[in-house]
């Protein structure tokens, strides 16, 4: 557990000194303007999902980006700290992974001798306390370890677990970091009366990182069941007098009955008795607001989870989450009597564009500056060229070339790590999956690189996340039912339809892969078989001429899949995918694998070759959202005719397919 240093206080107090001097004059909360004597308005404030996004820029696309950046979000967490008497600035996880920035100084320039500068950044803001993502157990433990001595504020996990193996109790578990923390906290109530709370923190993490990261991870930690957690901790904090229990919760929105280990249990955690308000993320969504509705439990227009104020503030800082809440001194103790949430944005979309709201905070951006400009040398430097362009407009509706150059370099490499193992038989395939499309990350949100020199920047583009190889030995019928699962991607079509909705807008890209070294075809009449969490749904059988070699592929036929230890560990609910199926675990990122697959290439030749397409269906269209720069690539898309179908909303573009 990490104290705040004098000398971040001290940062905290002259930055927000400044920066509400800047803002203005402000209107005071409704709660503060009632409150009186025994009644104590209290603003919790929410970063989550930040994924080293500090500066307003894009180092994929190497540009500015008004949809992102903690550097905005401080100029919000200033305006609001200036409304309130009584403020706690809290972050949900997911800090130290996600863009180029984070990868250089994770991969190369290390932590020890300097703060991490996402810490650099947020120390300025004066948090008082965070959690864990799964994305911080990316880089391993040693890296987070180190990058945490540079946190000016202290950390909570109670799921998280050292050793190989779970006892009985949880209270007995000798957690990776503090399970919760209690702090005295001195508010002031309406009548400007001093009182000494305790606040309560406790922080989870999805149980799935051991599988995720299971290189890093096997054998160091174990992870508990969330809500088992919860309900094990929970009570002790309350003996032990905390007035307000928090829960810095990275874990989605699920909807679902509960079950033991299930990665998304935010709602359920609202559940737990004593827990008074739910802090949530990990979804990349917004709560308040339409993406949680219709789910049993959530109101996501007075932004509560079974009752309790809760918020999600987005991701990449495009949001602030904010939760204010009156609370009454009453016989049994300080009672929550009113609460609000709302998910502040930084930027507003005006005319298909986004448009800032806010300005960055200068200390923000002067405090990481100097590894800026280290990372934007860093991902400009060249490996190698391509003869065709790259780009992921249509990665979900054709064979497509940002994931052909993915599939290429990682059957590339598992050629030469199995040659000599008792592997180098069996036929290699290769599935890879589309990352960057549109969805949640708006209408620029591709990948697109032209004909040319391809650098650092580029391959971190077609490939976000420092994945490490994997490679697992599988059966034909396992190949087909891989196939099924991604092709859940679609929503089922009736022949003769005209413009269809094509895509199914709660599958995530990242589960939608493609596999290489088969051909086949996607019968969209059919119904999906299996759901988002990998359960059978119907009788369905979207998969059709499934053929290896120009021939039927045969079910017990044995095949290596180069993939990642994502998907090899389990991750996107594949069937008959887990650990055991894994024969060797790669030392390389796959990022890592296609550089070095570029430089040995010298020129690569990424056009898809068209193994997949989706099976003819008469007089009938469908039509789908992408990037309005796409629009430069249709025509014949690897045998599948996209044509341009008129705008869409929020910025993108409407294409259409004749089946």
């Amino acid at each position: 557990m990490m104290g705040r240093s004098d000398q971040g206080m001290k940062m905290s107090r002259r930055f927000f000194l400044n920066a509400s001097a800047a803002v203005g004059l402000v209107a005071a909360h409704p709660f503060k303007a009632h409150a009186s004597a025994g009644q104590i308005h209290l603003r919790l404030i929410e970063t989550t999902d930040l994924h080293v996004a500090i500066d307003p820029y894009d180092y994929y696309g190497d540009r500015p980006d008004d949809t992102q950046g903690l550097a905005r979000t401080a100029t919000l967490i200033a305006d609001i700290r200036a409304q309130a008497g009584n403020a706690i600035l809290l972050d949900n996880g997911d800090l130290l992974q996600g863009n180029p920035l984070g990868d250089y100084i994770a991969l190369q320039k290390g932590v020890e001798s300097d703060a991490h500068p996402m810490f650099r950044a947020m120390n300025l803001l004066g948090y008082d306390c965070a959690t864990l993502g799964n994305h911080e157990f990316n880089y391993g433990l040693d890296f987070l370890q180190a990058s945490l001595k540079g946190a000016n504020f202290p950390f909570v996990n109670a799921n998280v677990v050292k050793g190989n193996a779970l006892g009985a109790d949880p209270l007995d578990d000798d957690t990776l970091i503090a399970p919760y923390l209690i702090v005295e906290k001195t508010l002031l109530d309406g009548a400007g009366t001093e009182h000494l709370l305790k606040i309560g923190y406790i922080g989870f993490v999805p149980p799935q990182i051991v599988q995720w990261d299971e290189a890093h991870l096997a054998g160091k930690v174990v992870t508990r069941d969330i809500v088992e957690a919860a309900q094990a901790y929970v009570p002790k904090m309350k003996s032990e007098g905390a007035d307000l229990i928090i829960a810095l919760a990275h874990t989605g929105i699920d909807g679902a009955e509960y079950t033991p280990g299930m990665e998304n249990a935010a709602l359920h955690v609202a559940g737990v008795d004593g827990i008074d308000v739910v802090l949530t993320g990990h979804h990349h969504r917004v709560l308040p607001g339409p993406d949680y509705a219709d789910i049993e439990g959530v109101d996501a227009k007075a932004g509560t989870l079974m009752g309790k104020p809760a918020v999600m503030a987005g991701f990449w800082g495009s949001h602030m989450g904010l939760i204010d809440l009156m609370l009454e001194k009453r016989a049994q103790g300080w009672t929550i009597t009113r609460h609000t949430s709302e998910a502040r944005p930084i930027y507003d979309r005006i005319d298909r564009k986004a448009v800032p709201i806010v300005d960055s905070t200068a200390a923000v951006v002067d405090a990481i500056a100097a590894d800026h400009a280290a990372t934007l040398a860093y991902v400009r430097e060249a490996v190698g060229e391509t003869s065709a362009p790259l780009y992921s407009y249509f990665a979900l509706v054709a064979d497509d070339p940002s994931v052909q150059i993915v599939s290429q370099a990682q059957s590339w490499y598992a050629a030469q790590m199995l040659k000599e193992t008792a592997f180098a038989d069996l036929p290699i395939l290769s599935a890879a999956a589309p990352f960057k499309c549109g969805g949640r990350g708006g209408p620029d949100y591709y990948t697109n690189v032209d004909t040319g020199p391809v650098a650092i920047k580029n391959v971190a583009d077609l490939y976000l996340y420092p994945n490490t190889f994997r490679a697992v030995k599988v059966t034909g019928a396992t190949v087909r039912e891989w196939l099924e699962r991604s092709a859940g991607a679609f929503n089922q079509i009736t022949p003769g339809a005209q413009d269809a909705p094509l895509l199914n807008p709660d599958f995530p890209s990242y589960n939608f892969d493609v596999i290489d070294g088969v051909t086949y075809q996607i019968d969209l009449s059919q119904s999906a078989k299996y759901d988002n969490d990998g359960q059978i749904i119907s009788d369905g059988a979207r998969i059709v001429d499934l053929m290896y070699q120009g021939k039927p592929i045969n079910p017990d036929q044995e095949f290596i899949v180069a993939s990642n230890n994502y998907r090899a560990g389990g991750g996107g609910h594949f069937p008959g995918i887990d650990s055991s199926k894994i024969v060797f675990e790669g030392p390389d990122t796959n990022r890592d694998i296609i550089v070095r697959f570029i430089q040995d290439q010298g020129t690569i030749n990424p056009s898809a070759d068209g193994n997949w397409r989706f099976r003819p269906l008469p007089d009938t269209s469908v039509t789908f959202a992408s990037g309005p720069a796409g629009r430069d690539f249709i025509g014949d898309v690897a045998g599948v005719q996209i044509s341009d179908a008129g705008d869409a909303e929020d910025g993108f573009a409407l294409y259409r397919i004749s089946l």
